[in-house]
């Protein structure tokens, strides 16, 4: 069986990255946005490690806070490991990575695979991750920005600033065809990582709408910002209206398996926001247990997009005669 190595993690040779061995306790597995909130501070860490800065106390070149903020992510699920199959003293090998990716911003990748699983030796490649992923593994992709407050108190009109300490430049460059920026950049435009559909996908009826109010108790980190898991979380609880919608149970959602999702991150919110969420449904003409509901999270009032997501479940056995 391959060493493995506690938390915090052992850092890689180049500095890029961690390797850590996790075992899964209560906070970080559940229905909900748990792990991707757990993902996402490994993220936080990997940058503070590789880039010589400590990232949850960063300030601009004013003394201001500054924040490196999620501007896209991605997870997708394997066999053995995916977002809402894992429990409580499961094990698992994490490895991470962050690469450059301009002087504001940074991607990082994530590799959870089952404790004592054959992999291979050396820092995680760019090339698994998007071209030949084991099966049995989830992976994970952040693409962060550093942001700051214009205005003192509100969330609004967010600008891209970088601290002066941030050191980037030692990391190594993500390779231009797994750039995600133009990718993202379109969801962004359009609204959809599908405007069109999804190819080999059927619709199965008309985009539907559905009203979020911000919920301070939840929603808000301890900076005041809208927490990016909350994003997560609303999402899968309209995707709950949804099911419900098409006749299906709770019972039914919490056995969802997820094995690709999006979060394109284009703004947040200040307490008291209402939202409006679009959502598309899909079913796969060739295997019709495979799902893609595509959501618009918008501002109702100034009609601002904030958020878009693409979750593409596996509903095996879940499918009820009114389900679409």
């Amino acid at each position: 069986m391959t060493t493995l190595h506690t938390e915090p993690g052992a850092r890689l040779p180049d500095g890029s990255g961690l390797s850590r061995h996790v075992v899964v306790a209560p906070g970080m597995c559940s229905g909900g946005s748990l792990l991707f909130g757990r993902i996402g501070d490994w993220t936080w860490e990997v940058v503070s490690e590789s880039c010589r800065i400590n990232v949850h106390a960063a300030r601009t070149a004013d003394g201001d806070p500054a924040y490196l903020s999620f501007y896209y992510y991605r997870v997708r699920g394997g066999d053995v490991v995916h977002p809402h199959g894992l429990t409580f003293g499961d094990e698992l090998r994490v490895d991470s990575r962050s690469f450059q990716f301009g002087n504001q911003s940074v991607i990082t990748l994530h590799r959870l695979a089952p404790a004592g699983l054959d992999l291979p030796d050396g820092p995680l490649d760019p090339a698994e991750v998007y071209e030949h992923p084991h099966p049995d593994c989830l992976y994970a992709e952040n693409f962060n920005r550093w942001i700051a407050r214009t205005t003192a108190g509100s969330n609004r009109g967010l600008a891209q600033v970088t601290p002066p300490d941030f050191g980037y430049q030692d990391l190594p460059p993500l390779p231009n065809a797994y750039s995600p920026r133009a990718f993202v950049g379109r969801a962004r435009s359009t609204g959809s990582f599908h405007p069109d559909g999804p190819p080999g996908f059927q619709e199965t009826g008309e985009p539907r709408t559905f009203t979020y109010t911000l919920d301070v108790v939840r929603d808000l980190n301890g900076a005041g910002l809208m927490y990016f898991a909350s994003y997560f979380s609303v999402f899968d609880t309209m995707l709950l209206r949804l099911w419900r919608s098409l006749g299906r149970t709770d019972e039914q959602f919490l056995r969802r398996k997820v094995t690709d999702q999006k979060i394109g991150y284009f703004g947040n919110a200040d307490p008291g926001t209402v939202f409006e969420v679009t959502v598309r449904h899909w079913r796969s003409a060739a295997s019709p247990d495979v799902e893609i509901a595509d959501m618009a999270l918008r501002d109702t009032a100034t009609g601002h997009l904030v958020a878009v997501t693409a979750i593409e479940t596996g509903t095996a056995g879940d499918r009820s005669p009114g389900s679409g």
